[in-house]
């Protein structure tokens, strides 16, 4: 019965790894588009990867993917005076 519980715990344990972290897919607060608009490309900051660019939906702000040595996360992406850039919003109508 033992050797049953730790053969469930390993199978359990590596099928996890098989499932992609929320914050390496950009999760479900983000959304992708085509490419970069070329204005947005010249105003970012050096040293940013534009090859996956997404807007952030909670506050219309560009995101783009860091692959560091432990983990893929998407962060905020900058222009050369380290401000982040975001895209216009469309405001509703005032009541």
């Amino acid at each position: 019965m033992k050797k049953l519980g730790i053969f469930l715990g390993t199978a359990a344990l590596s099928l996890s790894a098989c499932v992609s972290p929320e914050g390496a897919s950009g999760g479900a607060d983000t959304r992708s588009f085509g490419s970069v608009p070329e204005n947005v490309r010249a105003i970012a900051a050096p040293g940013q990867d534009l090859s996956d660019v997404r807007i952030n939906n909670a506050d219309g702000c560009f995101v783009y993917r860091y692959q560091g040595p432990v983990e893929t996360t998407y962060l905020p992406l900058r222009n050369r005076k380290g401000q982040p850039i975001c895209a216009k919003r469309d405001e509703p109508p005032a009541a």
